[in-house]
């Protein structure tokens, strides 16, 4: 009798584990943007944090959605990308109110129906990357199910979507880099960043994720280090900020 209730409570903390791995991995994804969303929120200051990195996931969570149609993995990773689209769009919502708020000088508002793609992601109300995200989740969309069955489009999806999302730390990267400073960016949310990546990706290749998941994973490892980098590299020297040519 003994050796059945040893059993079947082995079972039992197996499955609790997994259930808990599985909702770290369903949440544990916008842990991060957390304390950036309340730094933001709090300082009035948006400009420390590069929205690009929103574009990234956006995109990234969007064709990942898609993948599954065509290649069905688990659902807490199908849920994890719907919980990032909503972070996101919370992020974007923040930055666009804050920005308009403390701009000095107001320019000609900008909107995503002017179709002025000099003026990208750089639109002045919420509502139209809003609209981005619709036209763009209708095309893939279409994309995706008239190619449905077609194994290497659906691979390739798979590949571009977590390829994104391994380099959505490129352009925070990119803008420490042109800014010689990390100012403005939240170290708590790289931490966050680099912890819950090294988690998912060993989370991936313990449950045999496909293939483009824990190898695009490691790469999003290596450039959240990079960024840790240059917290300690630039934590001496002032905000370099590029000369205005009147």
């Amino acid at each position: 009798m003994e050796p059945v209730v040893e059993e079947v409570r082995d079972i039992t903390i197996r499955k609790v584990t997994r259930w808990c791995c599985s909702t770290i991995m369903v949440f544990g994804g916008v842990v991060p943007y957390i304390p950036q969303y309340r730094e933001i929120y709090i300082k009035q200051d948006a400009e420390g944090f590069s929205m690009y990195v929103c574009l990234a996931l956006l995109v990234a969570n969007t064709l990942r959605i898609l993948f599954w149609f065509g290649k069905r993995y688990e659902l807490p990773l199908l849920f994890q990308s719907i919980v990032m689209n909503i972070m996101m769009l919370l992020m974007i919502h923040l930055c666009v109110k804050v920005r308009n708020k403390t701009q000095l000088i107001r320019g000609p508002d900008r909107y995503f129906t002017d179709f002025d793609w000099h003026y990208f992601w750089q639109w002045t109300d919420f509502q139209s990357y809003i609209d981005f995200l619709i036209a763009m989740s209708i095309c893939l969309s279409i994309i995706t199910f008239i190619f449905l069955h077609n194994v290497i489009f659906i691979e390739i999806i798979g590949f571009l979507a977590l390829l994104t999302e391994a380099m959505l730390g490129v352009p925070q990267l990119v803008k420490n880099l042109r800014n010689r400073s990390t100012e403005g960016m939240s170290v708590t949310m790289v931490l966050l960043w680099t912890t819950g990546d090294a988690f998912k990706t060993c989370y991936f290749v313990s449950r045999k994720a496909p293939l483009q998941f824990w190898m695009c994973g490691t790469l999003q490892v290596m450039i959240d280090l990079t960024i840790l980098g240059q917290v300690v590299w630039y934590r001496n020297e002032p905000p370099y900020k590029i000369p205005r040519i009147d």
